[in-house]
């Protein structure tokens, strides 16, 4: 049986992370053998990237060097991770992927899109899931999201180097990921993020149900 990569991505607080942890429980529980990743991270090298990158100390960090650490973990999360994931039948749920680069480090960070383009070909091969559910919500509605849970989880710590970004920065993340969704509609699947958890949920098990005729 040949594996099935599918992605997660949204803007900051959005609600991805749980979402895709709730897929992930939905999957096993109907039988299916699965992988549960996330970018930036996912192997021992990702994670050490991962550190460096949402260091909110690392403040003078250039956009290239940001792209090209993305790129690097990704590399090794396939080769180590994903790929083998796949030749193995199993389904792959990533939390982020190439689009997070073409939306935080292109649209935010304004990085030219044919360097972009460059990079991911060289980083991933041109391996890209089959579709991605992108949770969609306005930038104040996640970023407060955000803010929150780390005012109020004791175990969050303080907010990450992209939390820390102005509204501006976080709205050009968001259209970023939109106009993905407006070229490539047949893979980027549009979740209403203001939706409250267990609404988002249904719908994305619905969705996950027909695509996989499962």
């Amino acid at each position: 049986m040949k594996g099935i990569f599918i992605t997660f991505e949204g803007i900051e607080g959005c609600g991805k992370t749980t979402q895709i942890h709730l897929l992930n429980k939905h999957l096993c529980d109907s039988g299916h053998s699965t992988l549960l990743t996330r970018e930036p991270g996912g192997t021992p090298i990702g994670e050490r990237i991962r550190s460096i990158l949402l260091d909110s100390k690392n403040d003078n960090m250039s956009p290239r060097t940001e792209l090209l650490l993305y790129t690097a973990g990704r590399n090794q999360h396939i080769v180590e991770k994903i790929q083998p994931a796949l030749d193995e039948g199993k389904i792959v749920l990533c939390d982020r992927y190439a689009d997070a680069t073409t939306a935080y480090q292109g649209a935010a960070r304004k990085i030219d899109s044919s360097i972009i383009e460059e990079i991911h070909k060289v980083a991933t091969g041109g391996l890209m899931p089959v579709f991605t559910f992108l949770l969609d919500c306005p930038a104040e509605v996640g970023l407060g999201r955000a803010r929150a849970r780390n005012e109020t989880d004791s175990t969050a710590g303080t907010l990450d180097r992209f939390e820390q970004e102005k509204m501006d920065f976080h709205e050009r993340v968001r259209q970023g990921y939109l106009n993905i969704a407006k070229r490539e509609p047949e893979r980027m699947i549009i979740i209403d993020a203001t939706l409250n958890p267990d609404a988002m949920h249904e719908k994305i098990i619905a969705l996950t149900n027909g695509k996989l005729d499962i």
